[in-house]
C-alpha cells in the first residue's frame, strides 16, 4: 500500500533540512512564521557588489564573448584573482566566505550582463568539488585543494551526466569502477563518459561521479559499495577532457570527461575511503542548498532586465502617435513581467534568508528552480513580444535576445524543469514534510513497530479531520474586504493551504501508486509551489509595502498566484483517479464554488504603469541588475532618457489641451529627447556575416553571382 524507498530515494530525503514546507503541508502555515527571515549583505560583501562586480561587469562584451564563443583572457584573469570563483570557500583557506545572498546577488548582476559569464562564475560556487570538500574533504584534501580553487589556480567542474544517466543520474550506467590492489596500494579502476559537464574544456580538477562495486572485499568494512565521488586533475593518467559541446548561443565552457579503466588511488577520493558509497548522499546534501542560489539568482536577473529596460523601451517608443506602453495588448504583456519579477524576486530573497540561517531547504530549492526559470521564460518571452523586431536582430544592442536563446538550458540543466515538477516538488515533499506519512512508512518498513504505527495512523487521520475542518471553514469564511491588502491576502494563503493539505491528505489513498500518477503529482507540485511563491511575496511586501507603486504590482502578483492556485485544485479534484474521492476534494475545496478569477484588466494597466513610468517599485527591482557607467550603454541610456521621456510627453499633452504651440525652450529639449529614441529604437547593422567576415572585399553573394548586379556598388544613404 505504501510507496516502496529505493536507496537513492531515501538519500534525497535525507538531504538538507524542513521548513516552512512542512507548515504548508499541516494546512496552517502563517505569515508570522517568516517574519524571523531577514536578508542582509555585510560591509565587505557590498564593497564587493559595488567595486569588483561593477569592473567586471563594465569589462563584458556579451555580444563579442557569444561570437568568439569563449571569454577574453583579461576576464577569466579578473575572475581568477579578484576571487569570483571562491565565493563560498573561507577565508582560512583563501575565498571570500561570502553569503548565500552575496553569492545570488554576484550572480544575478553579472547575469544582467552576461549570462555565459554568470554561468561561468556559479558552477565553482554552486554543485561542484568546492561544496564537497568543505563538508566531506578529509584536512589534507581541503588544505591542497581548497586554496587552489579560491585563487582560480585550478578550475573545477563536476562530472555526474552521461549520455544515458541523465535526469536517471543514480543509475551511472556509464560511470563505474571497481576496488582493486594495485602494486600493493588499494585503488579503484574506473571507467566513464560523462557529458555536458560546464566549465570541462578548462577546469584544471574535475568531481568525477561513479557506481563502485567490490566484488572482491578489498575494502573490509571501511567504506562500502554504491556512488562515489573522485578528484582527479587534468593531467591524471587516463583522463581525458576538451572537447566542448556547443550549448544553443551560450559562450561558456561545456563538455566531455572521459576514461576507461582509470586507476583511482583511494586518497582521490573525496573524505578518502571511508566516503565510499557515500557519494549520492554527499550530492543530495549539495544540492538541497546550491540549487537554491545560482539558476534561480539568473532567472531573477533575467526578469527584473526586463522590468527595466523593457519598462522604459515601451514609455520611449511610439506607434500610431502614442507610447506602445499604452497600448492594452503590450500593457498585457507589460503586466505578467512586472508580477512574475515580484513573484521571483520575493521567492528569491526568502530563500536566501532561510540560507542564511544555516536551513538547507531540500524541497523548496526543487521549488526555486522549477518556478524561478520557468517563470523567467515566461517573462522574456513577452519582453521579446515587446522589442519586436529589436529583439530578434542579434548584436551588442540587443539587451533581451541572448537571454531568449539561453533560456532553455536553465531549464533543463541541475534537474531538468519537466522532472522536477511532475517527480520530486511533490514526491518529495510529501514524504519528507507530511507530519505523519515518512513516519507510518518507517514504521511499515521496521514491521514490529505496532504501537508506533497506530500512533502515526491516528495522527494521520487526525491531521485530515482538522484540514477537512480548515478546509471548509476558511472556503466559506475567508476575508473579503481588501482595506487591508495583507490581512487579505494572507486570509486567501490561508484558505487555499486547508484545500491543498486535505487534499493531499486524501491523495495518499493511491499509497505506492501515487508515485507513478505524474501528472497528479506535477498538480500537486503547482499548488505547493504557488503556495510558498504566495507566503514569499506576501513576505516580501510586509518588509517594502512604503514603497511607491508597489501595492499594484503585489495585489497584480497575488490575484495571478490565487488563480493559479485555483487551477492546480481544480485539476486534482478532476483527475483523480478515483472518482468519487475527487468529487470529495471539489467539494472540500471549493464547497461555495472557485472564487479567484485572475487579475482585471485595470489592474494589469495599473501595473504597466508601475514599470514603464518612474516609480519607487521600478527602483527597488533595478537594485539588483548591472547599469552601466557608460554613457552609450543601451540600459543606461533608457534609464536617463525615461525621466525626460514622461515629463515631455506630459508638456506636450498639456500645450495641446491649452492649444498652444511648444516654445522654444520645450523644442529643443523635444529635439534632443527624439534625437536619443532614434538612436535607442535602432538596430545593430553589419557589412559581412558569417561566412563572410573572412572574405575580401571583393566578395559576392552566392545569390548576386552570374547576375547583373554582381558588380554592383552601392553607396550607403545617409541616415534619416
Amino acid at each position: 500500500m505504501m510507496p516502496k524507498i529505493s536507496d537513492t530515494e531515501r538519500a534525497a530525503l535525507n538531504a538538507g533540512t524542513v521548513g516552512f514546507d512542512r507548515n504548508i503541508f499541516s494546512g496552517d502555515p502563517k505569515l508570522k512564521d517568516l517574519l524571523k527571515y531577514k536578508v542582509k549583505l555585510n560591509d565587505e560583501e557590498k564593497s564587493f557588489l559595488n567595486k569588483e562586480v561593477r569592473q567586471l561587469c563594465e569589462t563584458l562584451d556579451d555580444y563579442k564573448i557569444t561570437e568568439d564563443r569563449d571569454m577574453p583572457e583579461d576576464v577569466w584573469e579578473i575572475c581568477k584573482k579578484q576571487g569570483f570563483f571562491g565565493m563560498i570557500i573561507p577565508k582560512k583557506y583563501g575565498g571570500k566566505g561570502f553569503s548565500a545572498h552575496a553569492h545570488s546577488q554576484v550572480v544575478q548582476i553579472l547575469s544582467t550582463r552576461s549570462g555565459s559569464a554568470a554561468a561561468t562564475v556559479s558552477v565553482p560556487n554552486s554543485l561542484g568539488p568546492g561544496e564537497l570538500l568543505l563538508r566531506y574533504g578529509t584536512e589534507d584534501q581541503k588544505n591542497y585543494y581548497l586554496p587552489k580553487l579560491a585563487k582560480g589556480d585550478l578550475i573545477p567542474c563536476f562530472g555526474l551526466t552521461s549520455p544515458h544517466s541523465g535526469s536517471d543520474a543514480a543509475s551511472m550506467s556509464e560511470a563505474y569502477g571497481e576496488v582493486v590492489e594495485k602494486d600493493g596500494k588499494l585503488g579503484i579502476v574506473a571507467s566513464f563518459n560523462k557529458r555536458y559537464i560546464t566549465l570541462a574544456p578548462v577546469a584544471g580538477v574535475v568531481g568525477l561521479a561513479f557506481n563502485l562495486r567490490d566484488p572482491k572485499g578489498l575494502l573490509k568494512g571501511v567504506g562500502h559499495e554504491g556512488i562515489t565521488i573522485a578528484l582527479l586533475e587534468r593531467d591524471h593518467p587516463g583522463l581525458v577532457m576538451g572537447k566542448r559541446h556547443d550549448p544553443l548561443v551560450a559562450a561558456f565552457m561545456n563538455g566531455t570527461v572521459q576514461g576507461r579503466d582509470v586507476f583511482i588511488p583511494m586518497d582521490k577520493l573525496i573524505g578518502g575511503q571511508a566516503r565510499c558509497g557515500f557519494g549520492w548522499n554527499m550530492l543530495m546534501d549539495c544540492l538541497a542548498e546550491g540549487r537554491s542560489i545560482s539558476l534561480p539568482a539568473s532567472a531573477v536577473g533575467a526578469t527584473q532586465l526586463a522590468v527595466n529596460a523593457l519598462g522604459a523601451y515601451a514609455r520611449i517608443r511610439k506607434q500610431f502617435r502614442v507610447p506602445i506602453a499604452e497600448m492594452g495588448g503590450v500593457q498585457e504583456a507589460l503586466s505578467r513581467i512586472a508580477s512574475e519579477a515580484f513573484i521571483v524576486t520575493s521567492a528569491q530573497h526568502l530563500i536566501n534568508a532561510m540560507l542564511g540561517e544555516h536551513e538547507q531547504p531540500a524541497v523548496l530549492s526543487a521549488v526555486m528552480k522549477y518556478e524561478t526559470t520557468s517563470r523567467a521564460r515566461k517573462v522574456v518571452n513577452d519582453a521579446m513580444d515587446v522589442m519586436g523586431g529589436a529583439g530578434i536582430c542579434r548584436g551588442p544592442n540587443n539587451i533581451i535576445g541572448n537571454g531568449y536563446m539561453s533560456l532553455p538550458i536553465a531549464i533543463t540543466v541541475e534537474g531538468a524543469n519537466i522532472l522536477t515538477r511532475s517527480l520530486m516538488i511533490f514526491g518529495q515533499g510529501v514524504t519528507r514534510s507530511h507530519p505523519n506519512l515518512l513516519k507510518i512508512i518507517k514504521t511499515l518498513e521496521a514491521g514490529n513497530e505496532v504501537k508506533e504505527f497506530q500512533t502515526e495512523v491516528l495522527g494521520f487521520f487526525s491531521h485530515l479531520f482538522s484540514n477537512t475542518y480548515r478546509s471548509i471553514t476558511r472556503s466559506i469564511f475567508r476575508p473579503r474586504s481588501k482595506s487591508n491588502l495583507s490581512a487579505y491576502y494572507e486570509g486567501q494563503l490561508s484558505r487555499l493551504a486547508a484545500n491543498f493539505a486535505v487534499t493531499t491528505d486524501i491523495a495518499l489513498v493511491l499509497g505506492g501508486k501515487l508515485k507513478l500518477e505524474e501528472m497528479l503529482s506535477g498538480r500537486f507540485a503547482d499548488a505547493f509551489s504557488t503556495l510558498y511563491l504566495g507566503y514569499a511575496t506576501l513576505w516580501f511586501y510586509e518588509q517594502n509595502k512604503s514603497i511607491e507603486g508597489i501595492d499594484k504590482v503585489f495585489e497584480l502578483a497575488m490575484e495571478s498566484l490565487l488563480a493559479e492556485s485555483q487551477v492546480a485544485l481544480d485539476k486534482l479534484s478532476t483527475n483523480f483517479p478515483i472518482k468519487p474521492l475527487g468529487y470529495l476534494m471539489n467539494l472540500l475545496v471549493f464547497p461555495i464554488g472557485k472564487p479567484y478569477e485572475g487579475p482585471s484588466d485595470a489592474l494589469r494597466q495599473q501595473a504597466a504603469q508601475v514599470i514603464s513610468n518612474p516609480s519607487g517599485f521600478r527602483n527597488l527591482l533595478s537594485n539588483g541588475i548591472f547599469i552601466s557607467d557608460n554613457p552609450n550603454d543601451r540600459v543606461r541610456m533608457l534609464n536617463e532618457i525615461l525621466p525626460k521621456a514622461v515629463a515631455m510627453d506630459k508638456i506636450i499633452y498639456k500645450a495641446k489641451k491649452e492649444k498652444r504651440e511648444l516654445n522654444q525652450s520645450e523644442l529643443k529639449q523635444l529635439e534632443e529627447i527624439n534625437k536619443i529614441v532614434n538612436e535607442l529604437i535602432q538596430v545593430d547593422v553589419f557589412d559581412k556575416l558569417g561566412v563572410e567576415k573572412g572574405e575580401s572585399d571583393s566578395y559576392i553573394r552566392p545569390a548576386l553571382r552570374n547576375t547583373r548586379f554582381a558588380n554592383l556598388n552601392i553607396p550607403a544613404p545617409a541616415l534619416v
